[in-house]
């Protein structure tokens, strides 16, 4: 199987188009279609299909992950022999925001010293970072779910632990002498993978959804939180000092925690193990250990910004 046109898929798949593919790799986007048919026609498969953006299919999926492998080898495999200059070892990885915008970011500061790697962050959901891994769009995953994909290696990083929070004018204005009035105050989701205040609330018997903004940022959730826009559930990490300055309320004493798993592919690659031993290190420091948590929490995926179970029921969570 000839390496350029397994260079041309991934180049094609990650670009979005033929002609994109073609300044990527700086050949003609006749050359690029000249590969990818030369490529389909090795494996009797269709690999891409030829739409915008272009996307693998199944079989395609398979020749990219090999080829995203092969990459990595041949630059470390450079890089040993000292033929070329300096190749650097392009690490694709998926990362839900709310672990972007906390504890990840230590890992980001130890990469900066690497000057062998690149970064590609995918930011996605942690119940879904894992469908990445299988088609082959990522070497890594921060993810939610404990069985491995096939072809990689899992194992548990902790817990991110959120609490439910409001602004303290928006508490006062609903807090009557029976207590808050969840069933009145307004909401803040993430997007509509987002289920974790709508099961809180269910737990609290509320059938008819508040009034509910929709707020597509981690860093932007919190700030709509302080501004008295909804209440919602908050990475306790993400949590600097308003609870303690009176700028935000926690509404209840609980806490929500899910379980954060590190899957990646089984490859024997410096530059992914070094990553992997980065990421361990900053989950042991930043994330909730399992044997520290109290309750009943059942861990389950959570679509979008984090990854958090609840003490009572299974949470989805943000992008």
């Amino acid at each position: 199987m000839n390496f350029e046109h397994l260079k041309a898929l991934t180049a094609v798949v990650d670009e979005g188009t033929f002609e994109a593919a073609a300044d990527a790799l700086r050949i003609t986007p006749s050359a690029v279609s000249q590969r990818i048919k030369a490529l389909e026609a090795s494996v009797g498969q269709v690999l891409v299909r030829r739409r915008v953006p272009c996307t693998a299919t199944d079989a395609g999926m398979l020749l990219l992950r090999m080829a995203r492998q092969v990459q990595v080898l041949e630059a470390e495999t450079s890089n040993a022999l000292g033929s070329g200059g300096l190749s650097r070892t392009h690490l694709p990885l998926a990362v839900n925001a709310d672990s972007l915008a906390t504890w990840f970011v230590p890992v980001l500061a130890e990469a900066a010293e690497w000057d062998d790697t690149t970064i590609d962050l995918h930011v996605e959901d942690q119940g879904y970072s894992s469908q990445l891994l299988r088609e082959g769009e990522v070497m890594g995953a921060v993810t939610s779910d404990p069985v491995p994909v096939s072809g990689c290696r899992v194992e548990l990083l902790g817990h991110m632990r959120y609490i439910p929070v409001a602004a303290a004018g928006l508490h006062g204005r609903f807090t009557t002498p029976e207590g808050l009035d969840w069933a009145a105050m307004p909401v803040l989701k993430f997007n509509a993978k987002d289920t974790l205040q709508r099961q809180l609330l269910d737990a609290k018997g509320i059938q008819q959804p508040p009034p509910t903004h929709t707020v597509p940022s981690s860093e932007g959730f919190l700030a709509a939180a302080r501004a008295g826009l909804g209440w919602g559930m908050i990475p306790e990490l993400q949590l600097t000092g308003e609870i303690a300055d009176g700028s935000l309320v926690r509404l209840e004493d609980s806490h929500e925690d899910v379980a954060l798993y590190w899957q990646s592919w089984t490859l024997d690659s410096e530059g992914l193990n070094r990553l992997t031993a980065t990421v361990r290190q900053a989950s042991s420091k930043l994330l909730v250990p399992a044997r520290s948590r109290h309750g009943t929490e059942q861990p389950r995926s959570r679509a979008g910004r984090g990854a958090s179970t609840p003490s009572t029921a299974g949470y989805k969570r943000r992008k």
